[in-house]
């Protein structure tokens, strides 16, 4: 009998659609067969992280792969059985450990034994979460429709030196729906910036600029210096601590790039969620449609529609029985729903 395979043009979005179809053929057992991998990017076809993320899930289940070379714009994955155990991954750069966490972490949930997952490369990268918004941001909500994981980072990585490690505790996790459509009142905010091998003037400018232009006193802003040999580097983290959930926005210095401007851009992410109704941000709801599908159900709130979250609403109806609704308020807010 021959295995059904789901085709997918990746086109219609970047790396996402590459992550999404990996877990999701993982966990339902169907081949994948993807084309145009990130077709519209400046530079189209598996980077490095990319490709860790195709080698990763390989190992996790002992798929057969064709196309897994650096630059292929083509991939096939067909998945054999999900097995926990102990697994180290380098990505060999400072593409992002966090995105392939976050790609092997649902086939690992369905693992037979718990797993101990050791990742090397980017902790801290522009397009990509870092370590601290998973760890306060999305864990907790994760944790909060059954998964047992833990976190830790045992060493920063920053572009382009990359060179960090986080390593992930996952313990078999049967996850069940969540509903998020309000955040609930804002009970502590904090803005820190991270510095390694970097002048500190670029921090105090930083939390000048955040505190001139959000509600963020003096003492709720701190510096946070980091050895030097893990640099150079530098982030500007905003946590929002509400009583729904957790909320973290983030920018990065890189070259060239004044440190206001690196300021201001975490400020608009943050400000685009606080002057809207709605739950989870941007990058917070298309991280969190994916373990909402697997979990048979879910809702959240979010600002707008994201060409993200769109290329993931399609890559995951294509796997699983479930329609993802999506309504617009008279707000502007949009209510995302996951039902069977």
């Amino acid at each position: 009998m021959e295995r059904e395979v789901i085709e997918l043009d990746g086109a219609m979005g970047g790396g996402q659609v590459l992550r999404s179809g990996l877990s999701l053929s993982m966990v339902t057992g169907r081949a994948l067969r993807i084309g145009n991998i990130r077709a519209k990017r400046s530079r189209p076809g598996l980077m490095r992280q990319h490709l860790a993320a195709v080698l990763a899930s390989a190992e996790v289940c002992g798929a057969t792969v064709e196309g897994a070379q650096l630059g292929s714009q083509s991939l096939y994955f067909e998945p054999g059985p999900i097995r926990g155990g102990d697994f180290r991954f380098v990505i060999g750069s400072a593409g992002s450990c966090t995105l392939v966490l976050q790609t092997v972490l649902p086939a690992l949930l369905q693992a037979p034994v718990p797993s101990r997952v050791v990742i090397t490369g980017g902790t801290h990268n522009p397009l990509a979460p870092p370590f601290e918004f998973l760890e306060r941001a999305w864990l907790p909500l994760l944790r909060r429709m059954g998964a047992k994981v833990e976190l830790q980072l045992s060493r920063h990585g920053f572009v382009p030196a990359g060179g960090g490690e986080l390593e992930a505790f996952i313990q078999p996790s049967l996850l069940k729906p969540l509903h998020l459509g309000e955040r609930g009142a804002v009970l502590a905010r904090e803005a820190c910036v991270l510095l390694s091998g970097v002048a500190e003037s670029v921090a105090e400018r930083e939390l000048a600029r955040v505190g001139s232009r959000l509600d963020f006193p003096g003492e709720s802003r701190r510096t946070l210096l980091i050895d030097p040999a893990e640099g150079p580097g530098n982030a500007v983290l905003l946590e929002y601590r509400c009583e729904q959930m957790t909320e973290v926005f983030c920018a990065f210095g890189q070259a060239r790039l004044r440190a206001e401007a690196v300021a201001d851009e975490a400020v608009e992410a943050a400000r685009r969620w606080l002057n809207s109704s709605a739950a989870v941000g941007e990058h917070l709801a298309d991280q969190l449609l994916l373990p909402m599908a697997l979990a048979g159900g879910g809702s959240f709130t979010t600002p707008g529609m994201t060409e993200h979250l769109q290329s993931n609403i399609r890559v995951i109806e294509c796997f699983l029985p479930l329609r993802i609704a999506c309504t617009t308020a008279a707000d502007g807010v949009l209510s995302i729903e996951c039902r069977a």
